[in-house]
């Protein structure tokens, strides 16, 4: 096959007075291909359309007789109809006839504007926090003219968040584009999709306080937010790699230094454009926001236990004296709030990630007279004890712990106080035997400790006795009393008396007396 330019230049050359055979000579082909490059005056040859060897209707009738399937449409062709067609060329057709891949309804090109529109969207990602992977969920706010971004990560992701998170974003940038794009979520879509979607009333208050309105766009048409998923794959290739996070306070620092400092400076795209720069020009286009908007929260009905601890997210927090019974826990993004009625009497930072059962109260508060009730508490101190013990212990507790539907704190605190049942060098040699035959169930355990005992390789435990007990004052005290009367248990008592004889029952009257009649009769 002869390339479009080489065509044009043999015609070319021909117009211009050269013979056949220089121009053959010339671009190293032979004369018959001059001669027919010529005769078609340089244009390629024009392919006679094929008809299709199946009636198109036929086909069409099998495609959705069939639901889609090009395998049956291929298999009846040939049983009912007599039609021996490869199945490549079947495909072939179908797809000419615009049956088996039916053409993908373009998305409509939204030119950038300054101040048109933001875009919103969530990601999950398994990053390690302190060594350990933990699957996070991102959430990345971007400005579509002067692309600017704020990232920040959740442990979990809901309507509550999300309205935080826009909060937090819109405050920070002091501005808000009418128009925020999103996918079809739940998070703020009710019913519908697309340009049908109906956006939940209370997502339509927050977007409406804040300056804007969210936007779904079409189902499967997520390069409408292009900018946004651009910006993912960046978080994917330049934040997370080379990075080191010791925990979500950690990596939401590091996250908010590289949105809105490092990326804020760095030239974007083909035209380099700078974020920080653009902004302030998209800035008069943008909606201001107040700087004093309030911060969305919700509302947690508590009680205050005997000891004055208010539990809230696994913490207790401190409340006064004088309040009692029920109480209202507001909860900030950061912070907690405890008031009574209408008035707002303490505020709480939130405990940071991964902190439970820990007790929180102000600085001059006065000393609790207990622990808050329902306390829970950790097994750490029981575990280091047991891995102490041996090393076989330690590989005994990394497989069980590794056991899913294991609970863990009540597994840790009944093994530990089984150890205290048995000498150490007994209890050992239980959990290798377990460790051997991947046993975990404590009963079963306790069952090997039995047998090794009837075995007789082991010593039962016997409690230490100090044997100066008796120079003790407490004893000395009790020497000099009078010993206590024991005769009443030492002398056996007396066997009870043997029962009565018992009489003969009487023997029946042969001859009964017949009963006098009645005196009413």
């Amino acid at each position: 096959m002869i390339e479009p330019e080489k065509r044009k230049a043999i015609y070319l050359l021909h117009q211009s007075g050269l013979s056949v055979r220089q121009i053959a000579r010339r671009l190293g082909v032979s004369r018959n291909t001059v001669k027919a490059v010529i005769a078609q005056q340089g244009q390629p040859p024009l392919r006679a359309p094929v008809d299709p060897p199946v009636d198109p209707e036929l086909l069409r009738t099998l495609y959705e007789r069939c639901q889609g399937r090009a395998q049956r449409v291929y298999e009846i062709l040939r049983e009912e109809h007599g039609i021996d067609l490869p199945y490549s060329s079947l495909t072939r057709w179908l797809r000419q006839l615009g049956l088996a891949h039916p053409p993908q309804p373009r998305c409509a090109r939204v030119p950038d504007e300054p101040g048109a529109e933001m875009q919103h969207d969530t990601s999950p990602y398994v990053i390690a926090l302190d060594g350990r992977p933990v699957t996070l969920i991102a959430s990345l706010l971007y400005l579509r003219f002067s692309k600017r971004r704020y990232l920040r990560f959740y442990r979990a992701f809901n309507r509550f968040k999300l309205k935080c998170f826009l909060h937090q974003a819109l405050m920070h940038w002091g501005h808000a584009a009418p128009r925020c794009i999103i996918d079809n979520t739940n998070l703020a879509r009710l019913r519908g999709l697309g340009a049908n979607a109906v956006i939940v009333p209370e997502m339509e208050a927050f977007g409406r306080q804040h300056g804007f309105a969210f936007c779904c766009h079409a189902r499967g048409h997520s390069d409408r937010k292009a900018g946004e998923e651009r910006s993912f794959w960046t978080v994917e290739t330049n934040f997370i790699p080379g990075r080191t996070f010791q925990s979500l306070e950690d990596i939401n620092q590091q996250a908010w230094e590289w949105s809105t400092v490092r990326m804020e400076q760095r030239p974007q795209g083909k035209g380099r454009l700078i974020p920080a720069q653009a902004f302030e020009h998209e800035r008069n286009f943008l909606v201001a926001l107040p700087p004093h908007l309030p911060a969305p929260y919700q509302i947690h009905e508590r009680s205050i236990d005997q000891y004055g601890y208010v539990a809230f997210d696994a913490n207790y927090y401190w409340a006064p004296e004088e309040l009692h019974g029920p109480i209202t826990v507001l909860e900030y993004d950061g912070h907690l709030v405890l008031g009574q009625g209408h008035q707002r009497l303490l505020e709480y930072p939130l405990a940071p990630d991964g902190v439970r059962g820990q007790n929180f109260a102000p600085k001059d508060a006065p000393p609790p007279r207990g622990q808050p009730a329902n306390r829970k508490h950790s097994s750490t101190q029981e575990e280091a004890h047991l891995r102490a013990l041996d090393p076989a212990v330690g590989a005994y507790l990394d497989f069980c712990l590794a056991s899913p539907g294991l609970q863990r704190h009540v597994f840790l605190r009944r093994l530990f106080l089984f150890s205290r049942r048995l000498t150490p060098e007994l209890f050992v040699a239980s959990l290798r035997r377990a460790h051997q035959y991947r046993i975990i169930r404590l009963d079963v355990i306790e069952r090997i400790a039995q047998l090794l005992l009837t075995q007789g390789l082991f010593e039962p435990i016997t409690p230490p006795i100090d044997e100066t007990f008796r120079q003790r004052d407490t004893y000395q005290q009790g020497a000099l009393t009078d010993p206590p009367d024991l005769s009443t248990y030492q002398v056996p008592p007396p066997p009870p008396p043997p029962p009565p004889p018992h009489s003969p029952p009487p023997e029946p009257n042969p001859n009964p007396e017949p009963n006098p009649p009645d005196s009413h009769g």
